[in-house]
Order: structure tokens, then sequence, then C-alpha cells
């Protein structure tokens, strides 16, 4: 019996002296695997923060928008390439647009493309004074819809602004982004 005692005490001293100090001294709480499309990050939370509605968006002068509440850089063009489907948009966004002598556009994440709502305005649905041209109706996401991975996120900018998903197959207008992760 003092056998199997003094060995649950070596057991219990292990799991101490290995476990315990990195669950005390756990330093950050970012995820270990990267944030998933509904996911963010502790530091893009932290980035999204209210800014003065008269100073958020910076106009670059050069065909781009810096968006000073996230930290996104958005063409002032919001139909700069038009209409596509789901995976033209993915792919003209990246492969063939130069804007601001800048390359590596991206469709924003449907979380990106919802914070330009200002639900307060309708048609278009983004904050007074936003210096964007040509906001159309309505604009696909790069989220997919995950119960069924023929539909995708989008975000409409018409009518106070809303989040619902369509077909893939569907033309939609596609606004370009650069930064974030």
């Amino acid at each position: 019996m003092k056998k199997g005692k003094m060995m649950m005490v070596v057991v219990i001293f292990m799991f101490m002296a290995m476990f315990v100090p990195g669950m005390t001294m756990a330093g950050s709480l970012e995820p270990s695997a990267p944030p998933g499309p509904t996911m963010r990050t502790l530091d893009q939370v932290r980035a999204w923060i209210k800014v003065d509605p008269a100073t958020r968006f910076v106009d670059n002068g050069d065909g781009t928008v810096l968006d000073r509440e996230t930290g996104l850089t958005w063409t002032k063009n919001a139909s700069i390439i038009g209409t596509h489907t789901w995976d033209n948009a993915l792919y003209y966004a990246y492969a063939s647009l130069t804007v601001g002598n800048r390359m590596g556009w991206r469709l924003p994440t449907v979380d990106e493309l919802a914070s330009l709502i200002d639900s307060s305005q309708s048609n278009p649905a983004l904050p007074i004074g936003h210096p964007f041209i040509n906001v159309q109706f309505y604009y696909w996401s790069s989220t997919s819809y995950a119960s069924n991975p023929a539909y995708a996120f989008g975000v409409g900018m018409y009518s106070g602004g809303y989040v619902t998903y369509n077909y893939k197959s569907s033309a939609y207008y596609v606004w370009p982004v650069r930064g974030g992760n």
C-alpha cells in the first residue's frame, strides 16, 4: 500500500512540475491555429475600435481609401471590376487588379465588408461623408457558407445594409480590399 501512495505522490508531483508552470505563465491568448472565416484574433478585435466618424476614412488620392477603424485599404471605386461569379471575383481581385500602384487585392471577409455598414443610413448604408464612388446594391465576400459550399456570403449596401448568402454561380459586384490577415 505504501508503494501505491508513493507512486501517486510522484505522479502528482510530476504533473504539477510539468503542467502547472505553463498554465500559470501562459502568455498569449491568441489561438494556435489561424482564424476561420467567422473568428477574429485578439489583435483584430482590438484594432476595430470606433474612431471619429469625420476622420474614419482617408482618401489616399490614388484610387484607394484607408479605413482607420479597421486598418483596411479599400478601392475608392466600389465597382472597379464590375460583376463576377464568386470564383471569378476571387481571381480578378487578386490576379488582375492594380490600384494605387499596388497589387495583392482580395475579396473582403463578410466581417470586413459588413464593417462598412452604417445601418442608420440607406442607399447606400455607409457612414455619412464616406469618400467611396459607384457604390452598388450587393457585394461578394470571400466567406463561404459552411452549411452549403455552393453558397457564399455577401453584403447589401442599400436598405440599411444587410448580410445574406447567394449561389456562387451568381454574378455580383466585387469591392476589393488590401491589408488585414
